[in-house]
């Protein structure tokens, strides 16, 4: 008597077509928050000592408005990373301070996010079981930030928060004097705050050519 093996059947490693494009998604959207936090990190280790920024031995008065000018272009090159970080502290306290508005700007960020930049190319959007086209969707929300941000009061709220903190660095950069700082003449390049699109880009050409007939828009 001979007995025959009953046959292997063979396992498939394709992945399924729908599956894939959130996969290339997902992918992206983590390089694009690791980018930024990396960033983030680069640009904090970067401050300068909060208690030289607030040294009230080192203000004095500017004699014309060539000097105060000079004060702050050296100022900036110094507290570069301090000055910005207080912008940024008033503008996050500006949108706590207003909830709605700090709502509708996050719905416009992640629309945008969501919506456009990391949907893949081949999949249309679908809502309430109708199709918009890549420029369907592009023009509704070019046309939702222009209501956001000029018909509400998030755009007022922005401007205003800038203008103050524009104040604040401008004041102390001309009032403070920076004979006394260490101004180094050849610091090290660092790159760009919208860099990491770069490296975001970089890695949804690979998952695209990993994944055949997925891309993104970065």
């Amino acid at each position: 008597m001979s007995s025959s093996a009953p046959p292997v059947l063979p396992i498939s490693t394709v992945q399924s077509a729908e599956s894939q494009p959130d996969v290339v998604a997902a992918s992206v959207f983590r390089a694009f928050f690791n980018h930024i936090n990396d960033y983030l990190r680069n640009g904090l280790s970067q401050r300068r000592p909060w208690a030289e920024l607030a040294d009230r031995s080192a203000f004095s008065k500017p004699e014309s408005f060539s000097e105060a000018t000079l004060r702050l272009r050296k100022n900036y090159s110094y507290f570069r990373v301090n000055y910005l970080f207080v912008v940024g502290c008033i503008l996050a306290f500006s949108f706590l301070s207003h909830p709605f508005t700090l709502l509708l700007l996050l719905v416009l960020l992640f629309s945008w996010i969501f919506l456009y930049l990391f949907r893949p190319v081949d999949q249309p959007l679908v809502i309430f079981g109708r199709t918009f086209s890549d420029r369907e969707t592009l023009g509704s929300l070019i046309i939702f930030s222009v209501f956001v941000i000029f018909l509400t009061s998030v755009g007022s709220l922005l401007i205003s928060a800038i203008m103050v903190g524009f104040g604040l660095v401008c004041a102390h950069g001309a009032f403070r004097a920076p004979e006394d700082l260490f101004l180094d003449e050849q610091e090290p390049a660092t790159p760009g705050f919208l860099s990491f699109l770069g490296g975001a880009a970089s890695n949804a050409a690979a998952a695209a050519a990993a994944t055949p007939g997925i891309a993104t828009r970065l």
